[in-house]
């Protein structure tokens, strides 16, 4: 216990003092838009931050004069701050609803992020001046402080809720106290020791921010908790099988042997399951695989270490009245516990294949809606309206359409075409003007040239979301027919687009060109994790088939709720008609490793059975009754864990949560308990892939202690 104190003081102290590693704007670049980006940087014509101040009327129509009042005392405060360059002039809105100063700042986007503080604090002073008006400020990187803030309290809140959920779903299940506060402990220990080793890894896979500390802690609380509770339900099913003739100590020993390596098999299918997403090539799932697949080992760690020895140490005060009771009369637990589940499995092993058809058809049911999954990136369109820079973007939108995103156009060409380039880019904007495809303004649309004259940008503002249907018109308008028409003509020059409709649409064709590489890995990982756990063909194949399985079904849900509009009012959001590309690769990760899990520990019980001389049929029954208290408990606190995500106002949060929550309650209704066993049932001893064994002959106990009933009959519980 003193040792693994001293391992997370020293996570945590060396992740502090070592910092976090932000990723680069750099590590963002993905294809033609990445290009578009590498020759801006290199021309120096990166478009520099720019915050706006729009000033609109509280009520009914905006009184002009007091707005430019207003606008003066913005743009002469503005103008004080050692971080701004320069405040444009007051410019009105078309139709006099709004006036609005632009502030662009030094540096970049990520500097911005620290310097919009002082800009926001001075917008806030002329608003408690002009109290008459709303004035508010948006941009990039109020936008994003913004988000992320809202985001950093939402986390708190879903803190608040689930840590005291699991608290009392285990006080239920274990009926004392300290049995049910060692796992929400280990949960968070393997929480904070996780971040401060993310913090060190960070230097080499560089944080992305955003999701990456929300996912490490849902995974920490959920595989945290699952651990401890496989660990200390088996110790105490030793313990209770025994009459209390055995020590904690042994108990915990024969834990080891069983559900400890359990968690060992399940830890490592989990990070490699989350492994694949570095093969993506993407900083955002690198920095979510390196903190999800931190969070997971140190959970594992402190199953195998501080765990039993707290057992050990607490001896019976962690069994409470109801476990002492059992203890001491040698009533085993497991067969009031499974009562439900025999009678459950009754029927599924009587027709074991109708059992299987029907199964199957409730997966291809949920599954079918899948095909009809359209992915679209998250961004402005997708941020919510609670975040006050956000709902001002709106309002500044609404009021000066070209004032939203916008193509960016890059040419680089050598010194003797240079002027040819750059009238095609003029000819370039003069054939986007009046057409409803872009917000062009008159004569606003002119190419900035590099200080050498060798490269270009343009600017082709867009009336729509970045996800509409006529923003990506527009984008392949712009790729496929203009810059070809002009651009595309001059010898010696290169040309790209980017902006954030060109990255949506470029990060989406990256995803969709390595996605298949990830699914190949984490299923052949899958399918050589359960070889390695059963030596059984059959049921590492089996595996990964039910793996697929739940991740189909998750994603049809999530084309279902998200995609439509009945669930709005329900889950709190707006849909957007799309799921995020991010959305589905996470799901899948991260279920085919908490599905792999409760396919080790499930398999491993009825495995025991088989070694102990059962048949295969009454082995699968013997198993899934003896484990269904542990499963159902770890599917109860991971759903409990899940849900607390919906209340966080981000939409692919909410996606993720609904994701696996659907998959964790299909996986342990529908797959443990009606397909796994019918599909094993009529495969019988072929599952193993091999002549089943004999029990084995009797061992010693692994303690100074009387013989345990189990290995009295045949020898300790395992695989040998």
């Amino acid at each position: 216990m003193v040792g693994w104190s001293l391992f997370l003081a020293l996570c945590v102290g060396a992740g502090s003092a070592a910092g976090m590693n932000k990723g680069q704007f750099s590590d963002f670049w993905i294809g033609e838009a990445g290009r578009a980006e590498s020759i801006a940087a290199d021309g120096g014509l990166t478009p520099p931050p720019v915050e706006r101040v729009l000033i609109t009327a509280q009520r009914g129509k905006l009184d002009t004069a007091a707005a430019r009042d207003a606008a003066r005392d913005v743009r002469q405060r503005m103008e004080e701050l050692p971080a701004v360059v320069s405040a444009a002039p007051p410019k009105a809105a078309a139709d006099g609803s709004a006036v609005m100063v632009a502030v662009t700042l030094r540096g970049d986007k990520e500097t911005a992020k620290e310097d919009v503080d002082a800009l926001l604090a001075q917008t806030e002073a002329v608003r408690r001046d002009h109290r008459d008006l709303r004035i508010e400020q948006t941009g990039n990187a109020s936008i994003s402080n913004g988000v992320n803030d809202q985001q950093g309290k939402d986390l708190q809140r879903t803190e608040a809720i689930s840590l005291p959920v699991t608290f009392v779903i285990l006080f239920v299940v274990f009926g004392a106290v300290l049995a049910a506060g060692i796992p929400v402990l280990l949960a968070l220990f393997a929480f904070a020791g996780a971040v401060g080793l993310y913090g060190l890894a960070s230097w080499i896979t560089p944080d992305a921010g955003g999701a990456a500390l929300s996912v490490i802690f849902m995974l920490g609380m959920a595989v945290g908790v699952d651990y401890s509770l496989f660990y200390l339900k088996r110790a105490r099913e030793e313990r209770e099988r025994a009459g209390g003739t055995i020590s904690h100590a042994a108990a915990v020993e024969l834990a080891a042997a069983t559900s400890g390596r359990a968690v060992v098999d399940s830890g490592l299918a989990v990070a490699l399951a989350l492994g694949g997403l570095y093969l993506m090539d993407d900083v955002i799932f690198s920095s979510i695989a390196t903190g999800a697949i931190l969070v997971t080992l140190v959970a594992v760690a402190g199953s195998l270490t501080v765990l039993p020895a707290l057992l050990a140490k607490l001896g019976d005060r962690t069994d409470g009245r109801r476990g002492r009771r059992r203890a001491a009369t040698g009533r085993p637990a497991g067969p009031e516990h499974s009562r439900v589940w025999s009678a459950l499995l009754r029927p599924v092993m009587h027709r074991p294949l109708v059992t299987l058809l029907a199964g199957l058809t409730a997966t291809a049911v949920l599954a079918l809606p899948t095909l009809g999954m359209k992915l679209g990136t998250e961004g402005k369109d997708t941020f919510p309206d609670s975040v006050a820079a956000m709902a001002a973007y709106d309002r500044l939108t609404d009021a000066y359409p070209a004032e939203g995103i916008a193509h960016l156009v890059l040419v680089r060409s050598d010194a003797a075409h240079a002027g040819e380039a750059q009238a095609a880019l003029r000819r370039l904007a003069d054939r986007t003007r009046g057409d409803a495809l872009f917000a062009q303004e008159a004569g606003a649309a002119r190419p900035r040239i590099s200080a050498d004259g060798r490269a270009a940008i343009l600017a082709l503002p867009v009336p729509y979301g970045e996800n509409a249907e006529a923003a990506a018109r527009s984008l392949a308008l712009l790729r496929d027919e203009l810059i070809p028409a002009t651009v595309g003509g001059v010898p010696g020059t290169e040309s790209a687009v980017s902006g954030e409709i060109a990255y949506g649409t470029d990060y989406a064709a990256h995803q969709e060109q390595r996605l298949p590489w990830v699914i190949l890995f984490v299923s052949l990982a899958t399918l050589a994790i359960m070889y390695a756990a059963f030596r059984s063909v059959v049921m590492a194949v089996l595996s990964v088939l039910l793996n697929l399985a739940a991740v189909m079904v998750s994603w049809g849900v999530l084309t279902l709720v998200f995609q439509g509009t009945w669930a709005e009012g329900l889950l709190g959001f707006e849909s957007t008609g799309f799921v995020g590309s991010r959305t589905p690769l996470l799901v899948f990760a991260i279920l085919v490793g908490l599905s792999t899990d409760y396919q080790i520990f499930v398999v491993s019980r009825i495995e025991e059975a088989v070694r102990r001389g059962a048949p295969t049929r009454e082995a699968v029954v013997d198993g899934i009754t003896g484990s269904a208290s542990v499963v159902t408990s770890a599917a109860v606190i991971m759903v409990s864990v899940f849900i607390s995500f919906l209340f966080i106002d981000r939409i692919e949060m909410k996606q993720i949560a609904v994701g696996l929550t659907v998959a964790v309650l299909f996986d342990a209704i529908v797959l443990r308990a009606l397909i796994l066993p019918s599909a094993m049932a009529l495969l019988g001893d072929r599952c193993w892939g091999r002549p089943r064994a004999a029990a084995p002959a009797r061992a010693a106990h692994p303690a100074a202690e009387p013989p345990h009933p189990a290995t009295a009959a045949g020898g300790l519980p395992g695989r040998g």
